[in-house]
């Protein structure tokens, strides 16, 4: 399909795009934001950006694949107007027939003349050779809003036969895949699909979607009828497939999840990805966005060729994550994650890696970090045998400044750590706790202590339930020793961070001349409130002094060597939707490190008695951590 504009803005490209991307990527001033250009195995250079790609205001939304003849074919969003999801919105492509050395001219692939013509979710049929293209429409907007619930999103196909020069016209998938359960807001993608390789059901072909349920009529002019037009009552995580080439598709997996009367519902799967698995089941990765379940991240696996998931999708409380897209691709027996590693804020493009078919992830730490500028979407794909090719959105002032092309080879990546060192947790059958970058046994209070460097120490807890503190009372204790005279000291942190992600913690603030603590909880659908308390003075003082945090009775108190300074409460969970981390001398975030020392850490899920505090000992029960610091073990 090639229209006028289409063709017009082929021929004003044709020149300026090619000799644009062919340069490698230069950012000045943030050359330690991502690998260097000399870096043995990675390389990469801007794809698509407004000022080199005439006609279009933003790129968004990438994907990527490649064809059975190795061409490379990088699909993004060319959004016309603004960047805004729902304005006038065509696909484009650049093709690569050289692994992502060089790319050709801007392709439209599909104009949305003045709709929303988007979500683009291409799967290679290695059979045919045909690569196939799910997309997604709505009505578009001329300004930058969002389009309004319930949506009026359908799904489209396209195909290629030629290696992606040209394409078919689109066809209206909404009798096949569309139910009319999922009356509101749909999405194809927006990543790769795959064909299956392994059991009955190899050469099949899968990509992933995502809607909701309308309940009641759909908004309209004039005057809503008693309750209100209607509401969102489900959302729905779904995988479609074909098993005759893309000639039909039906829904397939299908996992729902209730969103009550209040707006509150546990999970939200969307922006699916799924990998196989090399024991032939499809491992389903995707975001998760506002349930009350934890964790930016959830997961589902079909064993049956994505007729059905095994089980529902299970959130993933410690895969550090933004509310982003992020997409998934099998190097054998190690996955790939690529995703921002900011769990609150779309920075630090990396990847991460799981050696047990995505049942566990490589923490933070371990991760390889692409570039630590403001990212979001990214796609990846195979170049060659050696090679990964990922697309991504980057941009040193925005996310969405341009979209980036980077390769790799896999010896690029980080390699597998041996575990890591532990410290005993004396907490009711807790794992030991991980002690990072080299944190060092010193004297402590009670008997021993770590000592921390600033630089990369830390201890971190493995995720396990007891450890949120959710809506209920609790205390939390700690002796401290340091120096500093400026910076962020973070001392305990459990929880997100960010200032709408729930959390609890306690640092030194020396520069204000205090210490602090903080909760920030949620109640409801979207209610999100801060208490905070903190000391007169900053105790920097290089002599041990205890530290205490308290909720209870309606108020948060802080406590430093016994003297007590209180706050109002806010009520709500201080552990629900975000990322959940327990740190000790580390912001969950990895933006600051303590420099000091830190001695018997211990939390309780009940408000102690100010006699509790102050003395020796609290009477057992409620312990959900207690680690007394005083040795590191060598877990190899």
């Amino acid at each position: 399909m090639t229209s006028s504009r289409a063709r017009l803005r082929s021929s004003l490209t044709a020149v300026s795009a090619t000799a644009a991307v062919l340069a490698p990527l230069a950012l000045p001033g943030t050359a330690h934001a991502q690998p260097p250009a000399s870096a043995p195995g990675f390389e990469q250079q801007i794809l698509f950006k407004a000022d080199r790609d005439p006609g279009y205001a933003c790129f968004r939304i990438p994907a990527i694949v490649r064809t059975t003849a190795g061409t490379l074919l990088a699909f993004a969003e060319g959004r016309v107007l603004n960047c805004g999801d729902t304005t006038d919105i065509d696909i484009v492509l650049k093709r690569s027939t050289d692994g992502g050395r060089t790319w050709g001219p801007l392709q439209v692939v599909n104009e949305g003349a003045g709709d929303t013509h988007g979500n683009p979710a291409p799967v290679v049929d290695r059979r045919k050779g045909r690569v196939l293209l799910a997309e997604t429409y709505n009505t578009g907007r001329t300004d930058s809003g969002s389009c309004a619930a319930p949506c009026d999103r359908t799904p489209h196909l396209q195909y290629s036969d030629d290696d992606g020069r040209t394409w078919s016209a689109p066809r209206d998938l909404s009798d096949e895949i569309l139910s009319p359960r999922r009356n509101s807001w749909y999405a194809t993608g927006p990543v790769h699909g795959i064909q299956l390789s392994h059991g009955p059901a190899a050469g099949r072909l899968v990509f992933g979607i995502n809607s909701e349920t309308w309940e009641g009529e759909r908004s309209k002019m004039g005057v809503p009828p008693a309750g209100g037009w209607g509401r969102v009552s489900a959302n729905n995580a779904a995988l479609v497939v074909s098993d005759d080439g893309g000639e039909h598709w039906r829904v397939g997996a299908t996992d729902s999840w209730p969103v009550a009367a209040d707006g509150t519902f546990r999970q939200k799967p969307s922006e699916i990805t799924p990998t196989e698995r090399t024991d032939g089941s499809v491992l389903v990765s995707g975001r998760e966005q506002d349930g009350t379940d934890l964790g930016h991240r959830t997961q589902a696996v079909s064993l049956d060729g994505g007729d059905s998931f095994a089980s529902p999708f299970r959130a993933l409380p410690d895969l550090y994550a933004p509310q982003v897209q992020c997409a998934t691709l099998s190097l054998g027996e190690r996955v790939l994650l690529s995703c921002p590693g900011d769990p609150d804020r779309r920075r630090t493009m990396t990847i991460r890696s799981s050696y047990d078919g995505g049942r566990t992830w490589d923490a933070p730490d371990r991760g390889t970090v692409v570039t630590r500028d403001w990212s979001g979407y990214s796609d990846l794909a195979p170049v060659d045998g050696g090679t990964v090719g990922l697309l991504y959105e980057g941009g040193t002032a925005d996310a969405r400044d341009e979209i980036r092309f980077a390769r790799f080879t896999e010896d690029w990546l980080t390699p597998r750590r041996e575990p890591d060192p532990t410290t005993p947790d004396l907490a009711p059958l807790a794992p030991p706790a991980a002690v990072l970058g080299g944190a060092r046994e010193t004297t402590g209070v009670i008997g021993g202590a770590l000592d921390f460097d600033g630089a990369d120490d830390a201890v971190r807890l493995p995720y396990r339930a007891e450890l949120p503190l959710g809506s209920g009372d609790f205390t939390a204790s700690l002796w401290f020793r340091y120096t500093a005279t400026a910076g962020e000291q973070p001392l305990l942190w459990m929880g997100g961070v960010g200032t709408t992600q729930p959390q609890v913690w306690l640092r030194g603030e020396p520069a204000s001349g205090r210490v602090r603590g903080l909760i920030t909880v949620r109640e409801g659908a979207t209610s999100v409130r801060t208490a905070t308390v903190g000391s007169n003075g900053a105790y920097n003082d290089g002599r041990w002094h205890h530290l205490a945090l308290r909720r209870g009775g309606g108020r948060i108190t802080l406590f430093v060597d016994g003297t007590a300074t209180g706050a109002p409460d806010v009520p709500g969970s201080v552990s629900r939707n975000s990322p959940f981390g327990v740190h000790i001398g580390q912001r969950m975030d990895g933006r600051a490190f303590f420099t000091g020392a830190i001695d018997e850490v211990r939390v309780w899920n009940r408000a102690l008695a100010d006699a509790e505090i102050t003395g020796a000992d609290a009477a057992p029960g409620g312990t959900v951590l207690w680690l007394p610091m005083d040795r590191v073990s060598d877990s190899r």
